[in-house]
């Protein structure tokens, strides 16, 4: 299936590009959410007279996203967990615990853009987080484990 991307879309491409998609991706994904259309002539004439709109509004979201990530880069955040004595948790501080200590704290965070390279963390201490804002604006926190009282 070929479609017109929206919107730029991670591995596949940005706004505008016209893509050879798997059937499922774009039935199932792609064109519900809205970040893509099928690759029709009458697809492809809209698209050329609101690629404008289209770019504008694009460019508005990652601004939008640039300036949640500059409040954002270099946060640190404290989750309290129970711990055993040598310092292992009992359970795990997952991405949904963390997107919970954020917007506790003031922030938009998603569960979903919380990226845990090595997995929940298990262990009491400080650990490297990076949140994903946008495509392009991916940012580092801090997040203190601390072991509960």
């Amino acid at each position: 299936m070929q479609v017109i991307l929206l919107e730029k879309v991670g591995n596949l491409g940005g706004l505008g590009d016209v893509v050879k998609v798997k059937d499922g991706f774009g039935r199932n994904f792609l064109i519900p959410q809205g970040k893509a259309k099928r690759a029709t002539e009458a697809n492809k004439a809209e698209f050329a007279a609101r690629r404008a709109e289209l770019e504008k509004q694009q460019a508005a979201i990652l601004a939008a996203a640039q300036a949640r990530g500059e409040k954002l880069d270099g946060f640190v955040v404290t989750v309290t967990q129970k711990a055993g004595v040598d310092g292992r948790l009992f359970g795990s501080v997952t991405n949904g615990d963390i997107a919970e200590a954020l917007v506790a704290a003031g922030h938009e965070v998603v569960k979903a853009a919380i990226r845990l390279p090595n997995g929940p963390l298990k262990t009491v201490g400080d650990h490297a987080v990076s949140v994903a804002l946008h495509h392009d604006v991916v940012v580092n926190i801090n997040v203190s484990v601390v072991a509960e009282a």
